[in-house]
C-alpha cells in the first residue's frame, strides 16, 4: 500500500471523477481576502465544507442515541459562517462529492488551524467504492463559541492504493451511507 501524491490524486480526479468539484492547486487566500486553504496538496487534498449545517442542541433534553437518534437533536441552518456553541458540536458536510476506487482507503484528518482553536474535525475513513457527500463532525473542545467557515479548508485526505482489489467494497456490501447527499445523521 502506498501514499498517493498530488500527481496521481490529479489524475484520478480529472480523469476518474474520483472528486468533483475539484481544485488542482492550493487555494490560500491573500493579505486581504485571508482563506482557510483548500485544494490539492503535496500528498493529499484538502476539502471544505458547504454552508449546510446541522448544530447540536439539547432544548428538548433528548438523550444521545446512535441507535435510535432524535433529528430534533439539531437545528439546521444555512450560512457562510457557523457558531458551534461551546462544549457542543455541529455537523457539515463537504463542497466536494467523491467516488473512491476499488483499490483506495483515504484517511481524513482535521486541518491544524482548526486543531489549534479547540475545534476537533472528525471524518471516518472512506472505504473503497464509497462515494458521496463527506459528513463532517466538528467538535468545539471549547468553554467559548467556535466558528466554521463554509467554502474554505476543514480537513485533508490522504489516499492510500492497495497493490491488490479488495475483495468486498463498501458498494459490494450495500454500505448504509453510499451516495448520501446532505448532512447524514446516525443510520443502524
Amino acid at each position: 500500500m502506498s501514499i498517493k501524491s498530488d500527481k496521481w490524486i490529479r489524475r484520478m480526479a480529472t480523469e476518474h471523477g474520483m472528486i468533483e468539484p475539484y481544485e488542482p492547486g492550493q487555494v490560500r487566500g491573500s493579505e486581504d481576502n485571508r482563506v482557510i486553504s483548500f485544494g490539492t496538496s503535496s500528498y493529499g487534498y484538502d476539502i471544505r465544507c458547504s454552508n449546510e449545517f446541522k448544530i447540536f442542541t439539547n432544548i428538548n433534553s433528548a438523550i444521545v442515541d446512535p441507535k435510535q437518534f432524535d433529528a430534533s437533536s439539531f437545528v439546521d441552518f444555512k450560512g457562510d459562517v457557523c457558531i458551534i456553541p461551546p462544549n457542543s458540536f455541529a455537523l457539515a458536510r463537504t463542497v466536494e462529492y467523491f467516488r473512491i476506487p476499488r483499490n483506495v482507503l483515504t484517511i481524513c484528518l482535521g486541518k491544524s488551524t482548526y486543531a489549534r482553536c479547540g475545534i476537533i474535525v472528525n471524518v471516518t475513513p472512506f472505504e473503497p467504492e464509497w462515494e458521496g457527500y463527506v459528513t463532517l463532525e466538528f467538535s468545539n473542545t471549547t468553554p467559548l463559541p467556535a466558528r466554521i467557515y463554509a467554502n474554505e479548508g476543514v480537513a485533508q485526505v490522504i489516499f492510500f492504493e492497495s497493490d491488490e482489489a479488495c475483495e468486498m467494497s463498501y458498494k459490494d456490501r450495500k454500505g448504509k451511507y453510499q451516495g448520501q447527499q446532505g448532512v447524514t445523521l446516525p443510520r443502524v
